[in-house]
């Protein structure tokens, strides 16, 4: 084959294949992202008869979806075109393609609200989904602490989860509409796709960026979520952590002694919720007063704004702080500091 040849050969490989990456780019951004206009929730009622192309041109007009071909190419490479089933929808705004594509295979079902607030651990939601009716708590225990590995596989936030990590922190809380029949397999696969959604490129690579994992992120997230009540504060609260960690102080977290004490040992605290002397001595790796470092896993499921200052903390002078009755946190730059705030606002 003649030079000239080949070389026209590689460029048109190489424009061929730039030409693909852009269009499979472009597809999955159309995919898997809700529709950036979408805002609370909308009705939408599907026609007998209506193939994939109408019912795809119906969610665009509504606002619903991002791309009418997506949809159509979607649920053409899943086979799931002439599974499309009509009836009287509603969809909320952290729906994606793949969640609409769900529900129209699905059918026409009663469906209600769930609501999992910041902060909680995976035994408040088996509990709270027990109590809704989403079968036994106990089992649901179960799969939060020692999913399946085919079923981590799915979602790529959890997919390299250390061994013996179970879902805690990565169940990620907000406003869940659910089918009456739903499995607990099937609300923690919505939170777990809803947190590998808020868990943006751009979130990804600053943890890349700052040579940290996602598990480290979402462990301090967690520390910040239980620590911190003001939005205003996480980031302060974030660096003076991350600063401690380098610097190989302990982080001396109460919540994480509350975790260890509470969950990893299955204790209870006193009446008032404080913890003591003793309790700060425990022999739990979740134990932050007696262990330098991070604990093991996150100690309850972080929301966006805990994340985000995990992410993104903020440098200080400062190398405690304490969390006062009334809300505030106050922060100091010294021991003796922090010993006389003490005093002051934790008599």
């Amino acid at each position: 084959m003649p030079e000239e040849r080949v070389i026209s050969f590689k460029k048109s490989f190489i424009i061929i294949a730039a030409v693909c990456f852009i269009a499979a780019t472009a597809f999955a951004y159309e995919v898997y992202l809700p529709h950036p206009g979408f805002r609370g929730k909308k009705e939408v009622v599907i026609a007998q008869g209506l193939g994939s192309r109408e019912i795809g041109a119906l969610l665009k007009r509504e606002g619903v979806i991002r791309s009418k071909w997506a949809f159509v190419t979607y649920v053409w490479l899943r086979r799931e075109a002439s599974s499309l089933k009509p009836g009287r929808y509603e969809f909320f705004d952290t729906a994606a393609i793949p969640d609409v594509t769900r529900d129209l295979v699905a059918g026409e079902a009663r469906e209600r609200e769930i609501v999992i607030p910041e902060g909680w651990g995976t035994e408040d939601i088996a509990a709270y989904l027990a109590v809704q009716g989403v079968g036994d708590a106990a089992a649901a225990r179960r799969l939060f602490a020692e999913p399946p590995r085919e079923f981590l596989a799915r979602f790529p936030s959890v997919a390299g989860l250390p061994a013996g990590m179970g879902l805690e922190g990565y169940l990620f809380p907000d406003t869940y509409r659910i089918f009456e029949n739903a499995t607990f397999e099937e609300v923690a696969a919505k939170m777990l796709e809803n947190f590998d959604r808020k868990l943006t490129p751009d979130l990804r690579q600053e943890i890349t960026r700052q040579k940290k994992t996602v598990h480290e992120a979402v462990t301090m997230a967690s520390l910040i979520e239980k620590e911190v009540a003001s939005d205003d504060d996480r980031a302060m609260v974030s660096g003076i952590l991350w600063k401690r960690l380098d610097a190989g102080i302990p982080l001396q977290v109460d919540a994480s002694v509350v975790y260890a004490k509470t969950k990893a040992l299955n204790s209870q605290l006193p009446k008032n919720g404080k913890i003591s002397i003793t309790d700060t001595k425990i022999d739990s790796p979740y134990n932050t007063y007696r262990y330098r470092g991070l604990p093991p896993g996150p100690i309850a499921n972080p929301g966006l704004s805990a994340i985000r200052a995990a992410i993104y903390p903020q440098s200080s002078p400062y190398l405690y702080y304490l969390s006062a009755p009334d809300g505030r946190t106050i922060f100091s730059k010294t021991l003796e500091e922090h010993n006389a705030a003490k005093a002051r606002y934790l008599r």
